[in-house]
């Protein structure tokens, strides 16, 4: 008998298609709709099909309200990021009487109903008490809880979408370079592997696989020549055979915020990090796109990674809390499946069950130069465009800088995502 069987996240038929369809299309900060123009020749095919059946099919567009201030109820004001100062410290050193009664007080003024503070004090709160308790981390957790609906976290991510500019830009800045790189072919033919972590169970390649599915049949309504290849296995272990490359190929690696979840030389001897890097180099693409979560949280010294998660995940919490409802349920989805897990994960846990293990940005040049590439300059062009698209579309207190030949992301000033395009040096 099963007990991780992930039933919820199995969606039949129409309701599938239409959610995973408002995935496919970007949503910007005003809730509008963008499309590429193949695909919105397919939807206008389609919706005349369903205007003949069922009448105007309408789309429903997210209102966001302020967060309710709540009234009074009776709670003093307290510091809550003194009072998790002085938990971590106990923590770290097992006092757990202290521990346990700052752990209460904790729980008794946050909540994950509450402002931006009060939710991000209680997943950190969370995080330290399963540490406390030495309780064991999942066998798998990059997938949502089990009782947690398919349709429940689609909606979720397309707040994330429209809320947060991060992936919009990130998508942008890998399309326009890939298209400036492949200018001159005179036709496309799209073939992606798509590499995953390995699930528990009988079908490690399942979720692979279904994106594979999905990702042909985007293809097939826009009459796009397409092939997929799904791997699942531990990134480390993949050998250069396995991604059927063929000669005269234009090949581009990219690859987006996922390389923070291998560990580094500090969990094992041969650091999966710089073996994944090797084999990029081995592959000698014509461009590493690669994008970095800038989290200073990969310190082995307990409290200065829970101080650095701490800055890093506030940002995070922060920017729901000035752009969407308290009481919004694809808010309260997205802060417990995602940003909270993230963060429980970082303070909770170490060596292999610890899987989120951001670095900054230059942490990652000095990396990738050791690993022999050389990095690419950024595009004016594209900086313009980017910069535009945030400017118009989403909060004005999100932000893009340049550092070097990284492209920033950030939100008041504090660096959350960093970009750029590499190629490897031939010896």
């Amino acid at each position: 008998r099963r007990k991780n069987k992930h039933l919820a996240m199995a969606v039949e038929g129409s309701s599938e298609e239409h959610m995973f369809d408002e995935v496919f299309l970007v949503k910007t900060g005003n809730g509008v709709s963008m499309s590429c123009p193949l695909y919105e020749g397919y939807q206008n095919r389609e919706a005349n099909s369903k205007l003949e059946d069922n009448g105007e099919v309408k789309r429903n567009n997210r209102k966001r309200i302020p967060a309710k201030k709540q009234a009074g109820n009776g709670k003093e004001m307290v510091d809550l990021g003194s009072l998790l100062t002085q938990c971590v410290q106990a923590v770290a050193v097992y006092d757990q009487r202290i521990a346990t009664e700052l752990l209460g007080k904790i729980g008794y003024y946050s909540s994950p109903y509450g402002d931006g503070t009060e939710r991000l004090a209680h997943y950190f709160a969370k995080g330290l008490e399963i540490r406390l308790n030495g309780t064991r981390a999942p066998l798998f957790t990059q997938i949502p809880s089990n009782t947690t609906l398919a349709t429940d976290v689609l909606k979720s991510h397309i707040l994330h979408v429209s809320v947060f500019p991060f992936g919009r830009i990130s998508n942008l800045f890998s399309n326009r370079n890939i298209a400036k790189l492949a200018e001159k072919a005179t036709t496309v033919h799209l073939r992606i592997t798509g590499i995953d972590f390995p699930q528990p169970g009988f079908r490690p390649a399942e979720r692979i696989e279904a994106t594979g599915r999905r990702l042909r049949r985007y293809c097939e309504n826009v009459n796009v020549p397409f092939e997929f290849n799904a791997i699942a296995k531990r990134w480390e272990t993949i050998r250069a055979e396995e991604l059927n490359i063929e000669k005269d190929e234009l090949l581009v690696v990219n690859c987006m915020y996922r390389l923070r979840n291998l560990p580094d030389d500090s969990v094992t001897l041969n650091s999966p990090r710089n073996m994944v890097l090797k084999l990029i180099k081995r592959l000698n693409p014509d461009l590493f796109i690669q994008g970095v979560v800038n989290g200073n949280y990969n310190f082995p010294f307990f409290i200065n990674r829970f101080r650095e998660a701490f800055f890093h995940f506030s940002a995070m919490f922060d920017v729901l809390e000035a752009n969407v409802g308290g009481e919004d349920p694809d808010r309260l989805l997205l802060e417990r499946e995602t940003f909270g897990r993230d963060a429980i994960n970082v303070i909770a846990y170490e060596g292999m069950e610890r899987s989120d293990r951001s670095e900054t940005y230059k942490q990652w040049q000095l990396r990738n130069q050791k690993a022999g590439f050389r990095q690419l300059s950024l595009e004016q062009n594209m900086l313009n465009r980017a910069r535009t698209v945030l400017k118009s579309d989403y909060h004005k207190d999100f932000d893009i800088e340049v550092d070097g030949k990284w492209m920033l992301q950030g939100w008041k000033g504090r660096v959350i995502h960093a970009l750029s395009c590499w190629k490897p040096v031939q010896d």
